[in-house]
Parts: C-alpha cells; sequence; structure tokens
C-alpha cells in the first residue's frame, strides 16, 4: 500500500541474538522473534542493473531501464539488499545515508507490486 507505513521485519535468534532478514517466520519449533529494523542506513556496496533480467523469474515491464541495487547496511541489525532509488546512478557513493522507501516493480501496472528499496536521505 503507497500509503502505509514502512518498516521491514527481520528476525532476531533467541539463543544467540543475531538478526536475518527477512524474518523466518514462527512456525513450530520456530527459533526467531520477530524485530522492526531500522529504516535508515548506509550504502555499503551497490551495483547498477544495466540489461533486463531473464524471465521468469523477472516479472517487471518489458521496457527496461537500468538500476541501482544496493547493500545497505542497518546499524545494529543487519545488511538487506534492496534497490536504491531517487538517486542519480553516477551520484551512488559507499557510506552515503539512505532511509527506507518503496518503488513499484512496474510504474505503468494497475495494481503495482510494491518493493521495498532506500532512497538518499534528503530525498524522501
Amino acid at each position: 500500500m503507497p500509503d502505509a507505513p514502512l518498516h521491514l521485519m527481520g528476525g532476531r535468534h533467541r539463543q544467540t541474538g543475531r538478526v536475518t532478514f527477512p524474518y523466518p517466520g514462527d512456525g513450530p519449533g520456530a527459533e526467531f522473534d520477530p524485530v522492526a529494523l531500522p529504516t535508515r542506513g548506509t550504502v555499503w556496496s551497490y551495483t547498477i542493473q544495466r540489461f533486463r533480467p531473464k524471465t521468469p523469474p523477472y516479472a517487471g515491464p518489458e521496457a527496461f531501464e537500468p538500476w541501482a541495487l544496493a547493500y545497505v547496511e542497518l546499524p545494529g541489525a543487519v545488511i538487506v539488499e534492496a534497490r536504491l532509488v531517487g538517486v542519480d546512478l553516477d551520484a551512488i557513493r559507499i557510506g552515503m545515508a539512505v532511509e527506507l522507501t518503496r518503488v513499484a516493480l512496474d510504474p505503468a501496472a494497475q495494481d503495482p507490486f510494491w518493493l521495498p528499496a532506500f532512497c538518499p536521505e534528503a530525498a524522501q
């Protein structure tokens, strides 16, 4: 939902305290408790996706535009992989401060599938 509050849910291992993403669930024998992850972090590493991925599994638009894919370090928690939006591809830097947002997989879709993403802190 485009207007819902944003958060990512991870899991904290009950014995070790290690945080994972995504939350592995709470089924029988579950060893993790749900934990809300920080919404701000820094770019740990990144790459630019410059060609349309193979379908399947890619289910985005046929017309392809390059995007940035980043590993974002969430302080005290975990490093997550997500798209990086709202920044010129040439302006991305390791250590850049970012915050959680969302992006439509296919912006032209009637009812788009929303992906977690990060953008520069000042861009939201």
